[in-house]
């Protein structure tokens, strides 16, 4: 019986399945998110869940008033794979959530003007109020974030205690006032606001690496509904974007056609273009405007482009006029610019061939590194089993300008980037 009860113990909630899939900027965080009676409570479950996603453990602290009338202990419990604390007992739940070290930082959020009120003049009358005294006392940051109405919010009464609190160093997120709301901040701010606040200098400064990363194909116009383009389906740039976000790189992704479905997070800036020309626009703009520390060139760029008599794409080509003739040219080879924009970028290139040996994928590999100035290059042969367009597999070659291969037999593509991405940070020291 007892054995079996050990069991249950350590056995990880299903919950806690989503902590680390967006980044593990805050692996090893423990956050005590306080819920208060605001009608804005139901807000706190995004909250803990893209804390969860930034690799935290999350412990939801409620008021009584808070579970009876706005949001269920048992939504908490599964949003955060913890128990709620909605009540105290003997099992100091206060002090085992707020004494000396024991978490990393308390949100409120949302925080009522009762709330703020009663922290303020040290009142402790239900659990989320005692959570804080504790956490005040033994020096845990302390975040609020305040939601009510604007009447109230303005009152000289709350403000005066907004005041004070930030006179003793609790950080007040404000709110935003539309409505005649002083409506809570948004989740994403908070996790930000928290990433800054509490993580080590080396984390930081992996926040301030930025990182482009292009993915899928462009198209060309022959008229205005028919193109050329290619089957890249941006798999590969959308693992890469996806393990560059778990190192808590910020990431601009720049994607063409496809239909991939792109996670919304804050730290990633996704730009959708169309043909090669918006494509090396984009590229160029991100580079110019903002430093760029490393580019993943993954997208399959269109080879040709349609040359069009007037320079412009006529309206639908009719068939019934018989056989076109139209004439190719080549577009420009985004990957030979990008060294051009800034010479101090990390440039990662890929090279897809079809049904060619491996001695001659090498080759033609070896030459696209120097031609375009690159630091890596990833080769492959989409001709082979598993590594066709749109596959969740591949098989590719590594090699860096000291011509050193690493060869990465058939696997997923996330494994692929994961990989990568490793060698990068090793390369560049960042790791």
């Amino acid at each position: 019986m007892n054995n079996s009860n050990e069991n249950s113990q350590n056995t990880k909630h299903i919950s806690k399945e989503i902590i680390g899939t967006q980044s593990n900027i805050l692996k090893g965080k423990k956050i005590v998110l306080c819920i208060t009676a605001s009608v804005a409570a139901y807000k706190a479950i995004d909250l803990s869940r893209t804390l969860m996603r930034n690799g935290a453990e999350v412990f939801p602290v409620m008021s009584k008033s808070t579970k009876s009338k706005l949001l269920t202990e048992e939504m908490m419990n599964w949003a955060t794979g913890n128990k709620t604390v909605s009540e105290l007992t003997s099992d100091l739940e206060h002090i085992a959530l707020a004494n000396y070290g024991k978490s990393d930082i308390v949100i409120v959020y949302p925080c009522t003007a009762n709330t703020l009120g009663k922290f303020a003049n040290g009142i402790e009358d239900n659990p989320v109020t005692t959570v804080l005294s504790v956490a005040f006392g033994s020096g845990i940051p302390i975040v609020i974030a305040p939601a009510m109405h604007e009447a109230m919010y303005e009152n000289i009464i709350i403000m005066e205690n907004i005041k004070k609190l930030k006179s003793l160093g609790v950080s007040i997120l404000e709110p935003s006032i539309t409505e005649d709301k002083a409506k809570v901040i948004s989740a994403d701010k908070v996790v930000q606001f928290v990433i800054n606040k509490i993580t080590t200098p080396k984390a930081r400064m992996k926040s301030k690496i930025n990182v482009l990363v292009t993915a899928g194909s462009t198209v060309e116009y022959i008229d205005s509904i028919r193109i050329l383009t290619n089957l890249s389906s941006g798999k590969m740039g959308m693992n890469i974007a996806q393990q560059c976000l778990d190192k808590g790189f910020n990431v601009t992704f720049v994607y063409g056609h496809g239909s991939l479905n792109i996670p919304d997070d804050p730290r990633m800036e996704n730009i959708k273009i169309k043909t090669t020309q918006e494509m090396l626009k984009t590229v160029k703009d991100r580079i110019l405007d903002e430093k760029q520390h490393v580019v993943f060139h993954t997208a399959a760029v269109a080879d040709f482009s349609i040359s069009h008599s007037n320079r412009t794409i006529p309206n639908k080509l009719d068939t019934q006029n018989g056989t076109k003739t139209i004439k190719l040219v080549p577009t420009q080879k985004i990957v030979d610019k990008i060294k051009q924009f800034d010479k101090n970028i990390f440039l990662v290139a890929f090279k897809a061939e079809y049904g060619i040996s491996k001695e001659l994928l090498l080759k033609k590999a070896f030459d696209k590194l120097d031609e375009c100035n690159g630091n890596l290059i990833v080769a492959n042969d989409v001709s082979r089993k598993g590594c066709d367009f749109g596959s969740d597999t591949n098989e590719v070659y590594i090699i860096d300008k000291e011509r050193k291969i690493i060869h990465i037999p058939l696997r997923s593509k996330k494994e692929i980037a994961s990989q990568l991405i490793e060698i990068v940070c090793k390369k560049l020291d960042i790791c």
